[in-house]
């Protein structure tokens, strides 16, 4: 049935995409359904459905979740672990992560810019840390090209 809308699907930003994907990694973080049923469930909250960038990010970050979040778990205060971090902030540093490391038609400014936005959204003042995180991850990126 989905699919049928989807076939007036609206256009939608890069940033609108984006916000797509990190609501639905967020609704994702509170259930063990199959990906598809997550998708399924929220594509109604979207007006034409679930766009097709957020729908390839994040299938792809649910295949490469433990390499991301090791990733993630890298750059953490000593002591602190993934399941410390708040489920918002994890879905925007999981989609950030992935953007820099998996897709170079993202700069990571804007990758880095747009999590920051989104922390600001969704997030009870997380976006310094959001921020410092991604920072820390791009200049060991740069350090060890």
């Amino acid at each position: 049935m989905s699919n049928e809308l989807n076939s007036e699907q609206i256009k939608l930003t890069r940033s609108e995409a984006r916000e797509q994907a990190f609501m639905l990694l967020f609704s994702k973080s509170f259930d063990d359904e199959p990906l598809e049923a997550t998708i399924e469930d929220n594509s109604e909250m979207f007006e034409g459905g679930v766009c097709g960038y957020a729908q390839s990010v994040v299938s792809a970050i649910e295949d490469k979740k433990d390499e991301i979040d090791a990733e993630i778990s890298k750059f953490l205060k000593k002591g602190w672990t993934i399941s410390r971090i708040s489920k918002p902030s994890l879905a925007i540093l999981r989609l950030a992560f992935y953007e820099i490391k998996y897709l170079d038609s993202v700069p990571d400014s804007v990758s880095v810019n747009e999590a920051v936005e989104l922390a600001k959204k969704y997030t009870i003042d997380e976006s310094k840390f959001v921020n410092g995180i991604l920072g820390a991850f791009i200049r060991s990126n740069e350090e060890t090209k």
